[in-house]
């Protein structure tokens, strides 16, 4: 498998945190409820590593989480969604995970039920752009 199999990924000319700003305002349009934001970076500086900026974003669609937990309640393994913001050579990137996985690990949810997700996420990481 390869980075494009199983991640949408873009890079944006905004700073870091605008970025970050960026994914939450994008989420919250389409709907999407926030759970948590992760500052990776800061995480692992307080164990004393060092790491480029990194968030992970914690989002959640009721109607999606819903659908595949009624397929497979395991699916809980893959949820809440994720969108991750980070710098590499000063270049801002954000990537969103693609859905589609979810019915190549658990059969019983349908490729076809994880569309409008993986067009969701694809909205909010371009709309965060």
């Amino acid at each position: 498998m390869n980075i494009e199999e199983f991640a949408y990924e873009v890079e944006t000319e905004k700073k870091f945190g605008d970025a970050v700003v960026s994914v939450l305002k994008s989420a919250e349009q389409k709907g999407w409820a926030l759970f948590q934001v992760y500052d990776i970076a800061e995480r692992l500086a307080a164990n004393g590593f060092e790491q480029k900026p990194v968030k992970i974003i914690e989002i959640c669609s009721a109607k999606h989480a819903n659908q595949f937990m009624n397929a497979n309640r395991l699916v809980a393994l893959c949820l809440p969604c994720k969108i991750v913001v980070l710098e590499d050579n000063g270049k801002v990137r954000i990537a969103g995970m693609k859905h589609a996985l979810v019915s190549q690990f658990f059969p019983e949810v349908s490729p076809e039920q994880t569309v409008q997700a993986d067009t969701e996420i694809r909205e909010i990481v371009d709309n965060s752009r």
